[in-house]
């Protein structure tokens, strides 16, 4: 699978967790803020079908991971947040995680992959270049 692949790839499983996490909701609980990780998922989309040009690829692949870098930080800081909080008085016992710091912690690990094989690609097209070879 080439790089723009797994860029468009990610991209829909972060489209999927935001609406996964808006319409699994509660209607009471509902937010428009479930939709984060769809709005990353778009802009990282986008990345991927640039980059499906030879001559966007560097740019658009830089971009797509600076977005993943930033999802990754954002999911993991939201979702380490939302772990570390108190349950509210008079609500009732909460068995596990709240579900939206379960979606917080999914956009983080969705994106945790996604920049680990970016970074990977980074490196081989990197070293392809200095062995005189066209990298992907």
């Amino acid at each position: 699978m080439k790089m723009w692949q797994a860029t468009l790839l990610t991209a829909a499983l972060l489209i999927l967790i935001g609406c996964y996490g808006y319409f699994a909701s509660s209607p009471e609980k509902q937010s428009f803020t479930a939709f984060i990780p769809a709005g990353f998922g778009i802009v990282i989309g986008i990345c991927g079908a640039l980059a499906s040009k030879e001559h966007l690829r560097k740019h658009a692949m830089h971009g797509a991971a600076t977005i993943g870098l930033l999802g990754l930080i954002g999911g993991a800081v939201m979702g380490i947040r939302g772990l570390m909080k108190e349950p509210e008085a008079g609500a009732p016992e909460q068995s596990g995680i709240p579900f939206a710091t379960q979606m917080q912690l999914w956009m983080a690990a969705v994106c945790l992959v996604f920049v680990a094989l970016c970074v990977l690609s980074f490196i081989q097209a990197r070293k392809a270049q200095q062995a005189g070879q066209s990298g992907d």
